[in-house]
């Protein structure tokens, strides 16, 4: 069996992750069942995702619509502590600092790091905002992670990455050299990153158990996890968002 958090998690919110989890695993709905002990942080996130093994995991809104519909089970939305709708988040745009362009129309022809072709923060929204503005990137850097992505951006080798609006707020935090960058735009909010078990399984005892573990967690944690609770959002909300064209 397999539980995994891997899309917040970093050392310094492995162990609010870890209390979350085992909150969930002590739910008196989930503590007959077969669970796992603790989390797993080993092998790939997609490994994770496919396996029918899965109890419970985070995946991004991107391979959820190009290569797990149907072929897993949401079980909720995470509500994050964020200036947009419950249940939505957004990419933050970021440049160096010392950059003189201001907006995304500024930085057409320019080099976009991105994290993974299968990223909605990283790839799909930046490459959307760009058109918007009737702008394109010239070149593209993927890098595997968005920490690697902003610290091309630093080291410039690329001139501006797409960052999930979580991710940013824990490299802020956390990451010091994120002061030599700046926000040029925030990209439209569109539904969070879905909490998923493996097809076999039903939604509703993990729905329970998660909004209690949230409720139950402390508010130190749940600030340090940026967590203020879980919604639903229906598939058909994120599959109605465009599929991005493959990176160049």
């Amino acid at each position: 069996m397999i539980a995994s958090l891997p899309m917040y998690d970093r050392p310094e919110t492995q162990a609010a992750n870890n209390r979350l989890w085992a909150l969930m695993r002590d739910h008196p709905e989930l503590r007959a069942r077969n669970v796992p002990q603790n989390l797993t942080r080993d092998d790939a996130p997609f490994d994770h995702w496919v396996n029918p093994n899965l109890v419970f995991s985070q995946t991004c809104s991107l391979p959820y619509r190009t290569e797990l519909r149907g072929k897993v089970t949401l079980v909720a939305t995470p509500v994050h502590d964020l200036p947009c709708a419950p249940g939505y988040y957004y990419s933050v745009i970021v440049a160096r600092r010392d950059d003189p362009r201001a907006d995304i129309a500024s930085f057409h022809g320019s080099t976009l790091a991105y994290n993974s072709a299968n990223s909605q923060s990283g790839w799909a929204a930046p490459t959307a905002i760009a058109t918007v503005h009737e702008a394109s990137f010239g070149k593209t850097v993927a890098t595997g992670s968005h920490l690697a992505s902003a610290q091309a951006v630093v080291a410039q080798d690329a001139d501006v990455a797409g960052i999930d609006a979580v991710t940013w707020e824990l490299m802020k935090r956390h990451d010091p050299w994120t002061r030599d960058l700046k926000e040029i735009a925030a990209t439209q909010p569109t539904p969070a990153l879905p909490y998923i078990t493996a097809k076999s399984r039903a939604a509703g005892i993990l729905y329970q158990a998660l909004t209690q573990a949230i409720d139950d967690l402390s508010e130190p944690d749940r600030e340090t996890l940026c967590l203020k609770g879980v919604t639903t959002i229906p598939s058909d909300a994120y599959l109605a968002l465009p599929l991005p064209e493959a990176p160049f």
